[in-house]
């Protein structure tokens, strides 16, 4: 029941770092049709940055403690990336620079968003082993 609840836990942080992802990416569409201007888009994403840093670090520090190693390694290179783009203080968005960055803020939270979603699916299908696996 423990490693049930353990899947749990790890399928709502995960749920939780995809909207983040998604709210961020929601901003920079809004500000790529015009309808936000520059500095409350960047004040909007610079908000949940970090939180979205802290939640994937909770999760892979989840799946270390809980003994789900192929999970562990899995987050392993998204948290990786997270500590160097934070430890070379480049993970806040410039509202000068905003709009020459756009694309390539657009392309990274969409390449997060699909690495997220494979974890999903892997933590999805883990749940539901451990259900099974529970019951038999």
């Amino acid at each position: 029941m423990g490693d049930l609840l353990s899947w749990l836990f790890s399928f709502f942080l995960l749920v939780a770092v995809l909207g983040t992802i998604l709210y961020q990416l929601m901003c920079l569409a809004d500000l790529e049709y015009d309808y936000v201007n520059p500095y409350d888009s960047a004040s909007r994403i610079n908000r949940v940055v970090v939180p979205e840093f802290a939640l994937q670090g909770a999760l892979c520090f989840l799946h270390l403690v809980t003994g789900h190693w192929l999970m562990f390694l899995i987050c392993l290179p998204y948290l990786y990336y997270n500590i160097k783009v934070y430890t070379d203080r480049c993970h806040l968005v410039d509202v000068t620079e905003i709009f020459n960055q756009l694309p390539w803020d657009k392309k990274v939270r969409l390449y997060k968003l699909g690495y997220l979603v494979i974890l999903l699916a892997f933590s999805i299908f883990w749940m539901v082993w451990s259900i099974v696996d529970d019951e038999v």
